[in-house]
């Protein structure tokens, strides 16, 4: 009776055993499971998140991807395992064939660089020599030797301090639209007879500060020709040079070497600055008609004759049509 005692109870223990080896197997996957996904997340820091190449294998557990990510129709099935690491040394690329590689482009350096073909500076257009902002070119101090050619909307150009040494007939000849040139502070010590005449639209002409000998024809619609410090005689002017020119207001020619007033002038001069000249005397219809004691020139009200060797006292007839006295000496 013991002895079946003992073999009853070996049967039972045996048989707890063999329970106890079955079901580890399939409880091991249901508490492990959990700890894994646990440990993917807490792996993953969402504050400093920076998914990379380089460490994806690190962040993600791609052993278990498909279990924990299922697409379903959305995408095709990803097998893990056919993208290839990003080599760290572009040395180590497998060769693909010589038919295979791509064609290697030669990226420009400093030292091979090309330079284009240089352009004469006078040559360029004026809007790449100058600034032209609307219809109006500055070209002031710009080393100039002639006159650039100018766009044909042209209306006012300024030329100052530059080396401009003359202007030729064809230097204006497709701006027909210019109201003023402003060539002041050049080294102009000529100018073609047709340089400034054809220009139908010209008012202001601004030659001051070069070295011109001789005034060129000037256009009917002129109303302001200011050519101080010159070095222009009373030669260098035409006959009657100013009569036919019915717009002019203001007519400066100081500082030159004029000896005589360049009279007649027209009926709509305002201004007539001609101080520091060699002028000596005046004829007694230089400024009024001798004939019409009745004339009254109200728009000439600024006359200066001052630095001139003139005694404007000896002429007391000539100014009688005048609103008020020249300036100069008595």
């Amino acid at each position: 009776g013991r002895r079946m005692g003992t073999l009853a109870w070996l049967g039972m223990a045996s048989l707890c055993l063999g329970a106890a080896w079955a079901v580890p197997a399939k409880e091991r996957r249901k508490v492990e499971k959990p700890k894994s996904d646990l440990t993917l997340y807490e792996n993953l820091d969402l504050d400093n998140y920076d998914l990379t190449l380089d460490n994806y294998r690190e962040i993600l557990d791609l052993s278990n991807y498909e279990e924990l990510y299922d697409y379903g129709d959305l995408a095709p099935k990803i097998e893990v395992g056919t993208l290839a690491p990003r080599p760290k040394d572009p040395e180590i690329l497998p060769n693909l064939g010589a038919t295979a590689e791509p064609p290697k482009l030669q990226l420009p350096t400093t030292t091979g660089r090309i330079p284009p073909a240089p352009i004469p500076v006078q040559g360029l257009p004026s809007c790449l020599l100058c600034l032209c902002i609307g219809t109006s070119v500055y070209c002031d101090d710009a080393d100039l030797e002639h006159i650039p050619p100018l766009p044909p909307d042209t209306t006012y150009l300024y030329a100052r301090f530059n080396r401009i040494g003359a202007v030729r007939a064809g230097d204006f000849r497709t701006s027909k639209k210019l109201k003023r040139i402003d060539l002041s502070s050049n080294s102009i010590s000529w100018a073609d007879v047709d340089a400034f005449r054809l220009l139908p639209s010209l008012q202001e002409l601004i030659l001051p500060e070069n070295r011109l000998t001789a005034l060129p024809e000037l256009p009917l619609s002129i109303v302001r020709l200011d050519a101080r410090l010159n070095r222009i005689p009373s030669a260098g002017l035409r006959p009657e040079a100013f009569r036919d020119l019915k717009q002019l207001q203001f007519l400066h020619l100081s500082d030159n070497q004029l000896d005589f007033i360049p009279a007649p002038l027209p009926e709509s001069l305002r201004s007539l600055h001609l101080q520091n000249n060699n002028i000596q005397t005046m004829h007694e219809d230089t400024f009024c008609d001798s004939q019409d004691h009745g004339q009254i020139r109200r728009a000439l009200e600024d006359i200066r004759l001052d630095g001139n060797p003139i005694n404007l006292s000896l002429f007391p007839d000539a100014y009688f049509c005048l609103p008020r006295l020249p300036t100069g000496r008595f």
